[in-house]
């Protein structure tokens, strides 16, 4: 293999040139939205975009760096913002990073046994998703959320297991900005979905209420 170079494009946050462009509509997140009901109206409207990946392609081994950029458009299901499918990586001890370009959003992270996180991206911030992290990004504001994103090349991606048990928290719009909830239909593995709760409000140290 032999060095290339890449180039990111703004506004529309495409890779060039690339080897995969990935694009994600709301019929591939069925399930995934709290409210079903909406989820179903709007899909019976059109089935919007939500958002796009553009990969390079390098050997999916050890040593080699993966990378490209995500673009996760606006909109909301209900009250809950567009969000990527949301993965773990197949291999374990595989981490990742993303760098904000453009927009505004939160990325939200827990690991199998229900540990989570939730930090802000803006431009120019780098969010460090350690091993063993499952994560998925959420756009927040009303442009395309666009970022960088850095990860080993043999990582591969685990889908299924945010289909099957979903992410412990839900960041919805609670008419006063964005506010974590805990997720009825999350389950952590053996387990049964946690009562929703009935703290109040207080601010986390990523900048997003949680209730």
């Amino acid at each position: 293999m032999k060095p290339f170079v890449s180039a990111i494009n703004l506004p529309s946050g495409s890779l060039e040139p690339h080897a995969n462009h990935v694009v994600r509509r709301l019929s591939s997140m069925r399930g995934g939205y709290l409210d079903q009901e909406a989820f179903a109206q709007i899909l019976r409207g059109a089935d919007r975009t939500v958002y796009e990946v553009y990969e390079s392609r390098v050997p999916e081994m050890a040593g080699q760096l993966a990378h490209g950029t995500s673009v996760l458009h606006p909109g909301k299901v209900g009250d809950e913002y567009f969000m990527t499918k949301g993965h773990f990586h197949a291999e374990p001890g595989t981490a990742e990073i993303y760098e904000c370009l453009s927009g505004h959003g939160f990325m939200l992270m827990e690991t199998a046994d229900g540990e989570w996180a939730c930090e802000e991206l803006i431009p120019g911030r780098i969010v460090y998703v350690p091993a063993d992290w499952g994560h998925r990004s959420i756009n927040v504001g009303n442009e395309d959320l666009i970022q960088l994103f850095v990860y080993p090349g043999n990582a591969g991606h685990d889908y299924r297991t945010i289909e099957d048990r979903g992410f412990r928290k839900v960041l919805m719009d609670s008419g006063n900005g964005p506010t974590l909830i805990d997720n009825p239909r999350w389950r952590q593995e053996g387990s049964t979905p946690p009562a929703a709760s009935k703290s109040p409000h207080k601010k986390g140290t990523s900048g997003v209420m949680d209730s």
